[in-house]
């Protein structure tokens, strides 16, 4: 027996679950296939940054539509994820980074995003926790950061809510279209159909496209992230740094969260760890950017599975070869903050056909 609706999403983190309740509520049948649990790779697994600041061009009308549905996830889903506007500071140290974090200010511009130049004098008197190595910075006020852990469960259930029917543990093992629908196969041997299809499956999303003769040039990530012991609260801003090796935010209860560099994975289990050697690396950078960290405990660290694509921005938009098939993947280990506005931009162009959202630069047929 074949359960069937007006359109699958294959994939349920941020984007996918996004995509579930913005469907749902307009009246669509929904029905969400998860391998595991929602949130449960790239999505649940990462920083937590809720980022604007520093983004490739051609993402941030994405991420301008994704931080307004932030501003209002509270009332869209019931909680707001533990989304805090800190204002992100993205930090240069040397001369080099300073000058690309000026340039940057005229692409914010473009697109109205607010950001103010920090200098060197300035960056220590307002930051005076900052170390040495440190020579300016770069303030974007309306970023700040949430809980990954909570943001795809809490889609998901308002999702459930308007409707969707969100299946975890139902791994995709087979892909088909007839011309006219969508036929996709579990593990567990349950068939759905639909006319509709959408790949928001991250690495695995690669696989997807491949099924309808479009493969993409895309590996696994898995960002190497660790967490330490409580300190008395002293970083409000979610701290960045110009070529990204190292990046950390303290949150309320004293923890400071750190990334850098990467662990290693098996997507075919999938299976992913971080490593204790990119792990410590990364905490000597965190502290050569604030000293004060210096010997503070790491108590946990952690990894997970996304997709890179080559150009380090993803795909999005609607199949090449096949009608009714749409793409939302690769995100590159920066998805976390565009989760929300992908899922409603993909609601437009699904029910719609369209959307006011530029997405040529992310065509899946660009390679």
């Amino acid at each position: 027996m074949t359960t069937t609706c007006d359109v699958l999403i294959q994939g349920g983190g941020g984007a996918g679950c996004s995509a579930a309740l913005h469907l749902a509520q307009r009246g669509m049948r929904v029905i969400l296939l998860e391998r595991g649990l929602v949130g449960g790779q790239a999505s649940g697994v990462n920083y937590g940054g809720v980022r604007q600041q520093g983004r490739n061009p051609a993402e941030l009308p994405i991420a301008r539509r994704s931080r307004e549905i932030w501003g209002r996830l509270g009332v869209l889903v019931g909680t707001d994820a533990e989304f805090t506007v800190t204002g992100h500071l993205k930090l240069a140290r040397s001369e080099a980074e300073e000058a690309e974090l000026i340039a940057y200010l005229d692409v914010a511009k473009q697109h109205d995003l607010p950001l103010r130049m920090v200098g060197r004098n300035a960056i220590h008197r307002d930051y005076p926790w900052l170390g040495p190595l440190v020579v300016a910075g770069s303030f974007a006020p309306e970023d700040g950061a949430a809980n990954p852990r909570l943001l795809s469960p809490a889609l998901a259930h308002a999702a459930r809510a308007a409707g969707a029917d969100i299946r975890e543990h139902a791994e995709v093992v087979a892909h088909a279209h007839d011309g006219a629908r969508f036929t996709l196969r579990t593990k567990a041997g349950e068939s759905f159909a639909a006319p509709v299809l959408l790949n928001v499956a991250g690495f695995w999303g690669g696989a997807v496209a491949a099924a309808f003769g479009e493969a993409v040039p895309i590996e696994p990530l898995s960002p190497n992230m660790a967490v330490t012991e409580p300190l008395p609260y002293f970083i409000e801003p979610n701290l960045g740094v110009v070529g990204g090796n190292v990046y950390l935010r303290q949150i309320p209860r004293g923890n400071v969260i750190l990334g850098g560099g990467h662990g290693e994975a098996d997507a075919s289990i999938p299976w992913s760890r971080p490593l204790p050697e990119v792990t410590m690396e990364a905490a000597q950078l965190a502290t050569q950017l604030v000293p004060a960290l210096a010997g503070v405990q790491i108590i946990r660290s952690w990894s997970g599975i996304d997709g890179r694509m080559p150009d380090r921005i993803p795909v999005i938009g609607p199949s090449r070869t096949t009608a009714g098939l749409f793409h939302a993947f690769g995100f590159s280990g920066h998805g976390f903050q565009l989760g929300p506005g992908i899922g409603a931009i993909m609601a437009e162009l699904i029910v719609d056909g369209r959307t006011d959202i530029p997405l040529d630069p992310f065509r899946i047929d660009r390679f």
